[in-house]
């Protein structure tokens, strides 16, 4: 269990939401903690990416290899 403390607007924002949606506060913030985790490690994943020295290709040319500007 962890407990959060909210914002005063956030809060009632969410209490509007869940109310209105007959869903749960926590169902709520799970989802949001789900989207902005998944959100992360795609970040991290891509500044990782373009740390390597791999060789680039321009999006041009990797647009005619795979045939998309016929």
């Amino acid at each position: 269990m962890i407990a959060v403390r909210l914002p005063k607007e956030l809060e009632m924002q969410l209490d509007r939401v869940a109310s209105e949606t007959h869903r749960s506060k926590s169902y709520y913030i799970r989802k949001a903690l789900e989207q902005f985790l998944e959100d992360r490690e795609d970040y991290l994943l891509a500044v990782s990416r373009l740390e390597e020295k791999n060789p680039r290709i321009s999006y041009k040319k990797m647009r005619k290899d795979l045939g998309l500007d016929n």
